[in-house]
């Protein structure tokens, strides 16, 4: 007898995830899973089936009133879209403009110095998503700026957060005076 590969392509099904019954998801609109879906995308759903709909059923009305009847026959779909519509502007009204990257980068950058109290631009790179370029210049930057201290301990710069009344702003102020 010769054995056969087993062809059973059960085990290639997706899992079904929780919530899920005969095939019926409580969380989509046609499919989509809005609880996962940006403002901005649920926005774009919401006018992609609205508007086809409202101009279909627009048209059916003008040129082929006889059959007004199937403006209710597929005018259902309008409410869920309008509903997805109204939760993705307001969702986009919830929080209008997130920060830029660069902004989390630097709030990044200041939360590690605020943790390790001085970072080179290498350790910096370790303890953020930054790389040691990226870290190296926006260490610079806030230095210039006055934000930060430059200290030279062992040939390496350590980059770090002003300490107010500390041992190196005194001799600082005793150096100018």
């Amino acid at each position: 007898m010769e054995k056969r590969p087993n062809h059973n392509l059960d085990h290639r099904r997706e899992r079904p995830r929780p919530g899920r019954r005969n095939g019926y998801e409580p969380d989509t609109f046609f499919g989509l899973d809005v609880e996962e879906m940006s403002p901005k995308a649920q926005v774009v759903a919401g006018l992609a089936v609205s508007i086809p709909v409202a101009l279909a059923g627009a048209a059916v009305l003008i040129f082929v009133p006889s059959f007004w009847w199937l403006v209710f026959v597929f005018g259902w779909t309008i409410f869920p879209a309008f509903g997805m519509l109204v939760r993705g502007i307001a969702g986009l009204s919830d929080n209008p403009q997130e920060s830029p990257p660069a902004n989390g980068k630097e709030r990044e950058l200041l939360e590690a110095l605020r943790e390790h109290g001085e970072l080179t631009p290498a350790r910096a790179a370790m303890e953020t998503s930054l790389t040691v370029t990226e870290a190296d210049k926006m260490l610079k930057e806030l230095a210039e700026g006055g934000h930060l201290e430059v200290r030279v301990r062992g040939g390496g710069l350590f980059y770090g957060l002003w300490e107010p009344g500390g041992e190196g702003n005194e001799r600082e102020l005793e150096g100018r005076g």
